[in-house]
């Protein structure tokens, strides 16, 4: 494979390198400074709409103790300079086997592959997918009003490709979606947690009805899902509407994610984040007003519930978020989307969503 220009990534990778080894010429212990990931270090940026780092540090000093962490580190930088130089991408599970070869730096177990190239990634305050690494989860359905033009491999000619056209099946988000390009009329997205959901709404011609664009993020949306959403917000300019089930999973993991980011990913919340979006799904008020079959909370949802609002700076800033959560606590219950069939398949599509999209009360 021919090799291509040098991009940015590759300096800052040599510059990484090269702080290591000038270090180890001195004759000093070689360090290296990532910030620390985790909620602790994050605040919530109201005007900007995501989380953004507070500067907290964790400083790796090559030591007995660090030396296999230290070297995993080092070669997961020259992996990505290999990569970024032929041309070539690897699927984050390929990069652990190909660190079998790195002998006693090898990894136990792809975990910990991972977080390593999660380190290098926060340390060069870039993403993996510039670093040439892609995720190997699927990117996320997408069925309704765009057309997405995307490049042959082979020709490099466009192609049009029409998200109505996929009879009973649906177009899949690629792991990289940065040279994409949208033509679409539609009034709103869609963004649904469930591929059930997502495959009813489009059997009950939802978004032929309503002119949207329907994506299934199949639980935890992807980043390749994120960026997606996040470009066909900015760049059509369109509202995002986020369909969860009413449990402390669907509005934490799954909707502050996708809207504000993570404290994982701090350092690059502004590219994977949806700021505009807003949540339409199943709250406790739903509960009652539709009259839901409802399953109780678990100890896992009650402790995510709690540490939300005790440690979470979206749910701290909305006032709106504590008071459905503490409802939701209180009541002791947890519903999901497909409760909503209790009155019949239609009923999503038909009454519920288009009663919740004509209010417009959302919550943040």
């Amino acid at each position: 494979m021919a090799k291509t220009a040098n991009p940015p990534i590759l300096k800052k990778i040599v510059a990484e390198a090269k702080i290591v080894r000038d270090k180890i010429n001195t004759r000093n212990k070689p360090e290296m400074k990532l910030p620390i990931r985790s909620l602790s270090n994050v605040r919530y940026h109201p005007t900007k709409g995501h989380f953004q780092l507070l500067g907290k540090n964790k400083v790796r000093t090559l030591t007995v103790n660090t030396v296999k962490t230290f070297a995993q580190t080092l070669k997961m930088l020259a992996m990505s300079k290999d990569l970024v130089q032929t041309g070539r991408h690897s699927t984050k599970r390929e990069a652990y086997y190909q660190a079998y070869n790195w002998g006693d730096a090898s990894f136990s177990a792809q975990e910990e592959s991972d977080t390593v190239m999660d380190d290098v990634e926060a340390m060069l305050g870039v993403n993996r997918e510039q670093m040439h690494f892609r995720a190997d989860e699927h990117g996320g359905e997408v069925a309704g009003e765009l057309i997405v033009i995307d490049k042959d491999r082979r020709t490099k000619k466009p192609i049009r490709i029409d998200c109505t056209a996929f009879g009973s099946g649906a177009y899949s988000v690629p792991t990289v979606v940065e040279d994409l390009k949208f033509e679409t009329k539609a009034k709103f997205v869609l963004a649904v947690e469930t591929k059930g959901m997502f495959e009813r709404l489009v059997e009950e011609d939802f978004y032929d009805e309503y002119h949207c664009i329907l994506v299934s993020m199949g639980g935890v949306p992807s980043r390749a899902c994120r960026r997606f959403i996040r470009r066909l917000s900015d760049e059509q300019d369109i509202p995002v509407y986020v369909f969860t089930d009413g449990d402390p999973y669907g509005y934490f993991n799954i909707y502050r994610t996708l809207k504000v980011g993570s404290g994982n990913a701090a350092h690059l919340n502004e590219y994977f984040c949806v700021p505009k979006a807003q949540f339409i799904g199943v709250t406790p008020d739903d509960i009652k007003t539709y009259d839901l079959p409802t399953h109780a909370l678990k100890d896992v949802d009650i402790k995510r519930a709690k540490d939300a609002i005790k440690n979470d700076p979206f749910i701290q800033h909305y006032k709106q978020w504590q008071k459905a959560v503490l409802k939701m606590l209180k009541m002791g219950v947890r519903v999901e989307q497909q409760a909503l069939a209790k009155h019949g398949l239609e009923f999503v599509a038909q009454k519920y969503l288009p009663e919740k999209l004509k209010a417009g009360k959302f919550l943040p």
